[in-house]
């Protein structure tokens, strides 16, 4: 994966976007599978110069401009199952819509590789946004879903498997999904959804 190289801070305007990545926070939970969101934001900041490094809304949090847009960068501290608080309490202090909440997070159901854009839609399955639904009492945001495939048996335990890690191929593969998926994020922030839809998803590994 490609981590921190640089680091700068940046600022002008009023914030516009949030764009968050859903994780559970703790050393032990940093390379599972539950927190592909987070891992993409290790991406992302790497490659605009940020750092989500100071506390708010229960969220380490990076004020920063990408692609000329004042976005509130996050990483929900409140445990994947909690993360719709943290969004709600930013999305309020700062009056943004959902439609400007940008979310980022793992699906199971797409395969390993794939990446899903959608401009809105149910929560599925996935706790943590069925957390974001609820406290923002709206499904209408967009979101980019990180496949990282099925559970290998139908008996074996869902939560074991989310947060289990990643093997050293996995984030080979996911490493080349989450920079489409920083491109695609720079669509949605101008405004261009659609073209995030037509030339950022993935099918996922081919086998």
């Amino acid at each position: 994966m490609a981590f921190f190289s640089k680091f700068k801070e940046k600022s002008g305007g009023s914030i516009e976007f949030i764009i968050a990545g859903l994780g559970n926070p703790g050393k032990e939970y940093e390379y599972s599978r539950h927190n592909a969101g987070f891992l993409c934001l290790d991406i992302l900041s790497n490659k605009e110069g940020f750092r989500t490094d100071r506390m708010k809304f229960k969220s380490l949090v990076a004020d920063t401009v990408i692609n000329g847009h004042r976005c509130l960068v996050m990483r929900p501290q409140t445990y994947m199952n909690n993360s719709g608080e943290a969004i709600r309490e930013a999305a309020q202090f700062y009056k943004i819509p959902p439609e400007k909440c940008i979310v980022i997070f793992d699906d199971i159901d797409i395969p390993m590789g794939a990446l899903r854009i959608r401009r809105k839609g149910s929560a599925g399955s996935h706790n943590g946004v069925k957390s974001i639904v609820y406290h923002l009492n709206s499904d209408n945001f967009p979101r980019i879903k990180i496949g990282v495939g099925a559970k290998p048996h139908p008996d074996y335990d869902l939560k074991d498997y989310v947060l289990g890690s990643f093997s050293k191929h996995e984030k080979d593969v996911l490493a080349k999904t989450m920079e489409t998926a920083c491109d695609a994020i720079k669509y949605i922030l101008d405004g261009d959804i659609d073209k995030a839809m037509q030339n950022c998803q993935l099918t996922g590994e081919k086998k």
